[in-house]
């Protein structure tokens, strides 16, 4: 008996009809990210292995998939204290490594404020589970050379919009800053030294609540009494009164005496949204986001029908200069894809006019060519089908593929004009 012929695990194939739907799904966010202003480039989906482990993707560095050396011997395989010695290439983890080294190469071509749209696939080693991939669709925007709010603000108007166009309503941005979090953590009593050790901690917030993550923190022997003035703060009563997104709900939320330019600058990227898209944020003073080379404002899309983000983003300075021996200021924002397309219904636009031609032996190739070269000169898509004894299952198989109309070809029909149409009904269930 025949083994079972597989994809390998975490990753997948996707029948026709499944991917004219992430098409669809694609097309309208290119169509967004494009009406904003931004540019699409492309990047290879492998980068050097010393690139990929320069410490700039957090723990998503764990995850990278290596490629072997060309050329390994045993002596080699016996000789390395460390696997990644066996590798000069990985795959991709995120599409955030590959801009700041494709900015770094190709600054000299570029504008200088540089808007750029990535859509393409990444891999990670996860474990294989429901909702996680080892290869999946990231969609990024990003601007490189803007210091100023301006870079959020185009970013997260731009990530409304294309949310939006996708059909899903009800969504928010939390926004926050990584300086509000680390002055936070400084004015509650912890040294600077264990900032990014408790903020994995308060990352899990969400999933712990807050007694979980004071009792990890205890676990982890942090000193006593920052954990006491974190437990304090996290656990004070809250007034009730809305204050909307703006600088007194910020200072509402935090203690006292942190980081006084932050807060103007994240309330000023509300003001700059104006009205409408000021409503979509919601600041959120324990976001936290893992990745490590975040320097200023994360953000991230929520639905409160979702226990999970839609997409995410902040700024992330201090990156690009890895690569240049200068700072960049640079922002970004990913949507993700893998759990959009499962929420999103878009009509199959391209579908409306698809149309079968169904045959036998008695009609001459010729004429079945005649006949799809007209209809699609005509703005038709057609595909040629040969007759089948069940009638039926084709015909529910092309509604499904969303055929829309189909035609009957006899010998003697010769022209568009002579095929007889008959409309199909879309599948249900």
């Amino acid at each position: 008996m025949a083994s079972p012929v597989n994809a390998p695990r975490g990753m997948r194939d996707f029948l026709p009809a499944e991917k004219a739907t992430r098409e669809r799904v694609l097309g309208v966010i290119r169509e967004n990210y494009f009406a904003h202003g931004f540019d699409e480039i492309e990047t290879p989906v492998m980068e050097d292995s010393s690139r990929l482990h320069a410490g700039l993707g957090g723990d998503n560095e764990k995850l990278a998939f290596g490629v072997l050396k060309r050329g390994l011997t045993t002596d080699d395989l016996h000789n390395a204290t460390d696997a990644l010695e066996l590798a000069d290439l990985g795959l991709r983890f995120d599409l955030t490594v590959p801009l700041a080294r494709f900015y770094a190469t190709h600054r000299g071509e570029l504008p200088k404020v540089f808007r750029a749209i990535q859509i393409a696939p990444v891999w990670r080693a996860e474990r294989p589970q429901k909702g996680r991939y080892r290869q999946f669709v990231q969609c990024d925007i990003d601007i490189i050379g803007e210091s100023g709010p301006l870079a959020e603000v185009e970013l997260i108007s731009a990530t409304a919009a294309t949310v939006r166009a996708l059909g899903i309503e009800g969504c928010s941005i939390r926004i926050n800053d990584r300086r509000l979090l680390t002055s936070m953590l400084t004015v509650l009593g912890f040294p600077a030294s264990e900032h990014s050790a408790v903020l994995i901690t308060l990352d899990k917030l969400d999933k712990l609540g807050v007694t979980g993550v004071i009792e990890e923190l205890k676990d982890r022997a942090f000193p006593a009494e920052p954990v006491a003035a974190l437990a304090a703060f996290l656990q004070r009563p809250v007034a009730s009164m809305d204050l909307g997104f703006g600088e007194a709900a910020i200072r509402a939320s935090l203690p006292e005496g942190v980081d006084d330019t932050a807060i103007t600058e994240l309330a000023a990227i509300g003001e700059m949204l104006g009205e409408v898209d000021r409503a979509v944020l919601e600041f959120d003073p324990f976001l936290v986001r893992g990745m490590g080379y975040y320097t200023g404002t994360i953000f991230e899309v929520t639905h409160p029908e979702f226990g999970y983000s839609l997409g995410g983003g902040g700024r992330y300075d201090g990156m690009i200069g890895r690569f240049l021996g200068s700072d960049v200021a640079a922002a970004g924002f990913s949507l993700g894809f893998e759990r959009l397309v499962d929420l999103v219904d878009l009509p199959d636009v391209l579908g409306a006019d698809a149309t079968a031609l169904l045959y036998d032996d008695s009609v001459a190739p010729a004429t079945l060519l005649a006949l799809k070269s007209d209809l699609i000169a005509a703005g038709k898509r057609v595909r040629l089908e040969r007759s089948t004894k069940n009638t039926r299952v084709l015909l529910d198989q092309l509604a499904a593929q969303g055929f829309k109309r189909v035609a009957t070809v006899k010998p003697e029909m010769t022209t568009v004009e002579d095929l007889q149409w008959r409309e199909l009904e879309a599948p249900t269930g």
